[in-house]
């Protein structure tokens, strides 16, 4: 089997010089908790007092966003994250966003978005959903999305650094696993693996060797 990483070790290439930039680059785990949590409570409330949503729409929209992530994260990790640019400034790009993880899988200040990336993409994410949904049921649907999102970015850090027992969180680490370690243009799905079945990514066996 090609090895497919630098090192498997907690350690990270600079990717700056500048050390304000390099700052941005890493990132403890628990910072999306501290910068998320208090954003989707804020939907919440909005979506309970201020709009008097009914719960039974809240609920739906929530779950929507909520399923509405899943397929995001797939297509980010497919798409955008594994892109393949042939020009030396979009190379530099690709190591920098996903790259760089892929040749350094456990440096554990590399395996959740920075608020660097995450704020600005949220951002924009959020202008495109209430364009689609409006100002009132914009609140519960983007709730559940970043609900998705952190869902995500904690599983991808406990995938590589936590101590999985259970039949499910097993299974959850191994098909991650088998991205990172033998079928990079497989497995997309990182919190699940649903749309790796839908559109045929998933692997030929599991088996990491």
């Amino acid at each position: 089997m090609t090895k497919k990483y630098i090192s498997n070790k907690d350690e990270t290439v600079r990717m700056f010089e500048n050390n304000f930039l390099e700052s941005l680059s890493r990132v403890h785990w628990t910072v999306p908790l501290w910068f998320f949590i208090p954003i989707i409570l804020f939907f919440l409330y909005r979506s309970i007092f201020t709009f008097n949503i009914i719960a039974e729409v809240i609920l739906l929209y929530f779950f929507i966003g909520l399923a509405v992530w899943t397929i995001t994260e797939y297509v980010l990790h497919r798409f955008i994250f594994h892109y393949k640019p042939s020009s030396e400034i979009g190379k530099r790009l690709h190591f920098m966003f996903h790259g760089v993880h892929h040749d350094y899988p456990k440096d554990s200040k590399r395996l959740v978005m920075p608020p660097s990336v995450s704020i600005p993409l949220a951002s924009l994410f959020y202008f495109i959903f209430n364009s689609i949904f409006g100002s009132v049921l914009v609140s519960p649907f983007f709730a559940g999305f970043l609900v998705g999102y952190l869902f995500y970015d904690i599983t991808h850090y406990a995938i590589h650094h936590f101590n999985m027992k259970s039949n499910f969180w097993l299974a959850i680490k191994n098909h991650h696993m088998l991205h990172h370690y033998k079928y990079d243009d497989k497995g997309f799905g990182v919190s699940q693996p649903i749309w790796d079945h839908v559109f045929n990514t998933t692997f030929p066996d599991k088996n990491i060797d």
